[in-house]
């Protein structure tokens, strides 16, 4: 079985080279590093150039946004099973990938995903929060819950069958995706409980509170325009669980 992971950047010079290395260390025995870069202007290209053979494809040119890049990805995977990390996040140890296929094989899955980590972007010793995905259920996604992301691989056939992301949301396309995915067609999936990638905060959905508005007015959208009913007063209670989440990473690290 072939792993495809697809990591999309612009301009992240910063860390690009960290989230390359984190793949490059995974012991599972074939695994597709894809990168689709958006044109940077700094040093990203260099860093990819410079990285060249730990990396199957790469493509650098303008684009309509990170899940335009996304799509763009996933048409060039050649993987059994996709995953997507982002160019600053980083899986926490060599086995990630291994533990994660063999999961989703002994549950006879098309889908799984774990925990992960939310770090200070300048200091990564400090957690900010941990990002349990434990509380997920399909059911769940009108309250604003999904898996976390960059944790999450499912089989390419279904990215097939559900089609791209839709590249007119700003922040929630990966929200929007998984309903598709995980309500709309019923993927079979399974869970892992532990924490599997560091992700830095400061990226699209955790950049500020006006940021934050704006990802749970799309999740209402999303929601509505897969045929699932949500307000914004019904996302009220992810914010109990998200201050436990950072109680919880305080507390374990």
């Amino acid at each position: 079985m072939r792993v495809s992971i697809i990591t999309v950047c612009y301009n992240s010079g910063k860390t690009l080279e960290q989230t390359i290395a984190s793949v490059a260390a995974q012991d599972f025995p074939d695994i597709e590093h894809i990168i689709v870069d958006g044109g940077s202007t700094d040093n990203s290209l260099a860093i990819i150039e410079k990285n060249s053979e730990l990396i199957a494809k790469w493509i650098s040119e303008p684009d309509r946004g990170m899940y335009d890049a996304m799509n763009k990805g996933i048409a060039l995977a050649t993987g059994d099973v996709i995953g997507i990390l982002n160019s600053d996040d980083v899986y926490l140890y060599p086995q990630v990938i291994s533990e994660l296929m063999a999961a989703m094989q002994k549950a006879h899955a098309d889908a799984v995903y774990a925990d992960l980590v939310l770090v200070d972007q300048h200091d990564h010793s400090k957690v900010l929060r941990y990002y349990d995905s434990s509380h997920f259920h399909p059911r769940k996604f009108r309250y604003g819950w999904m898996p976390a992301h960059p944790t999450f691989f499912v089989k390419k056939k279904v990215y097939d069958k559900v089609g791209p992301f839709a590249i007119d949301y700003q922040i929630a396309a990966d929200y929007e995706m998984l309903i598709r995915i995980l309500a709309v067609e019923q993927t079979p999936y399974v869970y892992v409980p532990k924490a599997v990638v560091q992700m830095r905060s400061g990226g699209a959905s955790t950049a500020s509170l006006m940021r934050n508005w704006v990802l749970n007015q799309e999740i209402v959208r999303a929601c509505k325009a897969n045929g699932i009913y949500s307000n914004m007063a019904m996302l009220l209670p992810k914010i109990p669980l998200k201050l436990w989440g950072a109680i919880k990473g305080r507390l374990q690290h």
